[in-house]
């Protein structure tokens, strides 16, 4: 596991050996990314890394420009980030990924990105 520091409470604490343990088992190539999410208190921000090389190929968050100020880490804006992200990913040519849910339960607004992800046509 990464160095922690003493600071991290119990909660954050799971949520990182939750997040070690998943990418134990995921690995992001170029045909197959991994959506990689992360969820703050004001925010959501995604990306498709391929792991191979190391690579964000696409990235989409709340505080992108065009949606800065229209869109909150709320259920609605967790289903437009899940849009974006796969216009984007489409745009460039990727139509499967494999989700990482970061350690992040799948319910609520990981759950509604990840629908919304899918309805705009990625698959995973």
């Amino acid at each position: 596991m990464n160095k922690v520091s003493k600071k991290v409470g119990k909660r954050e604490l799971g949520r990182m050996w939750r997040k070690d343990r998943i990418r134990k088992t995921l690995t992001g190539t170029k045909e197959r990314p991994r959506l990689s999410v992360f969820k703050s208190a004001k925010h959501l921000y995604v990306q498709l890394i391929d792991d191979s090389v190391g690579q964000t190929l696409v990235s989409s968050s709340t505080l992108e420009k065009t949606l800065k100020g229209k869109v909150q880490a709320t259920l609605d804006g967790a289903k437009e980030i899940g849009k974006q992200i796969a216009k984007k990913a489409i745009e460039k040519g990727i139509q499967t990924v494999v989700f990482d849910r970061g350690g992040f339960r799948y319910k609520g607004q990981l759950k509604a990105l990840a629908e919304a992800a899918r309805e705009a046509g990625l698959k995973f």
